[in-house]
């Protein structure tokens, strides 16, 4: 859609950075609002029976203002999403049983955070233990403890694609299959979860580190007693989403609710332990598959059972199946699907979105039992891909299990990353060292993904364009921003509509009483929804501002075109009249909503990016440790409006993809209590684990909104955790190992290895 001379497609400069390097942006905690501060007490045990709970001590304390448990603050139970059964719905404060290390008991409110901390302390609570189990298949297995009350057993959740036709390996010269494990991991952002709650009589003022204030309004208000429009929620700078900031928490309800009983300001500030079995985790799959073949390449059928973990209370992350279920043909032609899966309930954590959320699932579970039949047969992995991919001619696609895929060229993608990677001289490389026994073991690593930006109804977003008085532009949108650029990305999209510089644009969100309505940042849906309803709210303000500037300069409106700042006559840029002068003839003439539009921006569905990274280890045989010395990634996210912003997201993902591989494992014990609860046992990455990613991109427009864009905020994620498992994987077959579960830890390597 970029004209020649046009800002879109260029590398800007992010207006962001400033305020986000130097520090000085305000987050929730940063707010001085002469708040109490509030403390949760958590239950130290993963499932039991609240005896007693004794908080005479914590009241006495120093600069206590309130101890609340369900006994004095009755609260209804938070229903984590709309499909599950609210049986299962969460006390936001204990009542009776605790289900899971973290669950709240008490809350304790003070003047102060350390008060707050020290009477927490002093609460005393008799539990009865109960049997505790954070094991995903055990808890399907016949005879497990039902973990909830009056449900005939732990499954809260599922979906399968009614296949009803022959066996889907009928046929095959080979058959693999695997059991493929998706560890559950934590968010860990750079600000953990907080929130500031202002009641002001028969309303409220809620702060809250969150990607979708709107729909937390609307999950609260009900809580608070409140109708939404008189419950004003905004999210001011958000130190990293990934997902869990997308959840509801109960803490936002105890919260707002101390702050109306007490009739003052009440702040939570989370804490990075807290967090750890707190907030939202994501992932927690065990996906059985298996996959027939021909001799040729060609794949006859899949058939995957996929278990997952909701976590003790059910929310977002008990229907993500349904996701993976939705990309589980991927980029391939396959004839026959039979997904069948089921969520458990455990006592754990819950489960949410999480970069990805069930599109990583289904393309580690495709990529790695490809990667099994490739060996099988004897095929190169990556002709293995290229023999079976969707052809361009086919799109749109409506695929086996429901997915309506708008465009695609994945073999593109596939040659741009092989060439990028020398592919060919990394498999001459690894036959050499294979010959000569070398003790580093060279493994090369292909994934191919499509994902799904903007699914499950996130196609529709709020924008809205206005001119000021002196000439600068306001935009407001329904998304959220939390370091991914939008302010940048919508007022370029202002600047080449309507020729005003992008520091004369002010980008507004995340505030419900500034922004009418909005679903927020999720599933990489921003550009797609939102920056298409900036696009075309700005062109109703051109035809606008067109129309006046072609009376006022007494011309055709066919010859008014855009320069900077002003619109003027094609040809004669000293007749032109600026948008300031638009916007005041515009309210002398009394033009019916000024100089600005708004509108619900509906892009039909969702769009499908989709690309192929490579990953290139060396492992050592010794010890099993693993060196990624090359990821290389070519992600197709439509056309680039800023391949910059692009690039940076692009960065991100494939950093987060490779810790899940790699490092990152939320584990618990035997008796459910989570044993990587703080940054120490808890493997993150940082830059120095990590090499220089190499990324670019292939451009396949999508027609489902004018700007030909799709999602990239998660493709980096969905793309890297194959290839880097993948590439630990092939460093081994030869020695007899055909597979590794992730994370893929030196200690994992070194028992693989010993086992053959």
């Amino acid at each position: 859609m970029a004209s020649q001379g046009s800002i879109l497609g260029n590398a800007v400069t992010r207006k962001e950075d400033p305020g986000l390097l130097t520090g000085s942006n305000a987050y929730v905690d940063d707010l001085d609002l002469d708040a109490l501060q509030i403390v949760f007490v958590r239950s130290t045990m993963a499932h039991a029976a609240l005896k007693s709970v004794d908080a005479s001590a914590a009241e006495a304390m120093p600069g206590v203002s309130a101890v609340y448990t369900s006994d004095n603050l009755e609260m209804a139970t938070v229903n984590g999403f709309e499909m599950i059964d609210p049986s299962m719905n969460r006390p936001p404060l204990a009542v009776g049983r605790v289900r899971f290390v973290g669950d709240i008991v008490a809350a304790v409110v003070a003047e102060s955070h350390s008060q707050a901390v020290d009477a927490a302390e002093q609460v005393i609570v008799d539990y009865d233990p109960l049997p505790a189990n954070a094991d995903i298949e055990a808890a399907l297995a016949d005879g497990a403890d039902v973990l909830w009350d009056g449900a005939e057993s732990n499954v809260c959740f599922a979906i399968g694609n009614e296949y009803d036709g022959p066996d889907v390996t009928e046929g095959a010269d080979a058959v693999v299959s695997e059991r493929i494990v998706t560890q559950r991991l934590a968010g860990v952002p750079m600000e953990p979860n907080g929130c500031v709650a202002i009641p002001e009589g028969d309303s409220m003022t809620f702060y809250a580190s969150t990607q979708a204030a709107h729909g937390t309004r609307d999950g609260l208000a009900p809580n608070f007693g409140l109708e939404p429009e008189n419950l004003h929620v905004i999210a001011p700078w958000v130190g990293g989403g990934f997902g869990p900031k997308a959840a509801l928490y109960v803490e936002y309800v105890i919260c707002g609710r101390a702050a109306q009983d007490l009739g003052r300001p009440v702040k939570w500030t989370e804490q990075r332990g807290e967090n750890m079995v707190a907030m939202a985790q994501g992932r927690a799959m065990v996906m059985n598959a298996e996959l027939g073949v021909k001799d040729d390449g060609s794949i006859v059928g899949l058939r995957a059972r996929v278990v997952a973990d909701a976590g003790a209370y059910p929310a977002l992350g008990a229907i993500l199946p349904m996701l993976t279920m939705q990309l589980s043909q991927a980029v391939y032609d396959i004839p026959a699907i039979d997904f069948f899966a089921q969520t458990v309930v455990t006592n754990t954590t819950f489960i949410g979105a999480y970069r990805g959320a069930g599109r990583p699932e289904a393309t580690q579970m495709v990529e790695r039992i490809l990667d099994k039949a490739a060996n099988a047969i004897g095929m190169d992995p990556a002709e293995l891909r290229r023999k079976n991919y969707i052809q361009p001619e086919a799109f749109p696609l409506t695929t086996l299990v429901g997915s309506n895929y708008d465009s695609g060229e994945y073999e593109q993608a596939l040659d741009a990353v092989l060439e990028a990677s020398g592919y060919s001289d990394l498999r001459a490389e690894q036959a050499r060292r294979r010959e000569a026994d070398d003790p580093k073991l060279l493994g090369i690593g292909l994934s191919s993904y499509v994902e799904v930006t903007a699914p499950i109804g996130l196609h529709v977003e709020y924008g809205r364009c206005e001119i000021n008085d002196d000439g600068s532009a306001t935009i407001r949108v329904g998304t959220s921003s939390h370091g991914q650029g939008h302010d940048t990305a919508f007022s370029m999209i202002v600047n080449d509509m309507l020729g005003i510089p992008m520091d004369q644009v002010t980008h507004v969100d995340a505030d419900t009483e500034a922004v009418p309505r909005g679903a927020g940042t999720l599933g990489s849906r921003s550009l797609q929804t939102a920056g298409s309803a900036v696009y075309e709210a700005s062109k109703v303000v051109l035809d606008k501002g067109k129309q006046l500037a072609a009376n006022l300069l007494e011309a055709s409106v066919d010859d008014i075109v855009v320069g900077e700042g002003a619109l003027q006559v094609a040809g004669v840029p000293a007749k032109s009249v600026s948008w300031a002068d638009l916007a005041a003839a515009a309210s002398e003439q009394e033009i019916d909503g000024g100089l600005a539009h708004e509108l619900d921006f509906d892009g039909s569905d969702a769009t499908y990016p989709f690309g192929s990274h490579v990953a290139v280890v060396e492992i050592d045989r010794e010890t099993g440790h693993v060196d990624l010395i090359r990821h290389i990634a070519v992600d197709d996210c439509g056309t680039i409006l800023n391949p910059m912003l692009v690039n940076g997201q692009q960065h991100g993902g494939i950093a987060q993809g490779i810790g899940q591989a790699l490092w990152e494992h939320v584990r618990y014990d035997e008796d459910a209590n989570p044993v990587t609860a703080s940054l120490m046992d808890y493997l993150m990455p940082s830059a120095a684990e990590l090499p220089s990613f190499e990324v670019s991109n292939t451009e396949t427009a999508s027609p489902r909104n004018p700007l030909g864009a799709k999602g990239i905020g998660e493709s980096g994620t969905i793309g890297s955790t194959p290839a880097v498992h993948n590439a630990v994987c092939d460093a081994l077959v030869h020695l007899g190992v055909d597979h590794v579960d992730m994370p893929c830890s030196p200690q994992a390597v070194w028992n693989a290895l010993q086992s053959v």
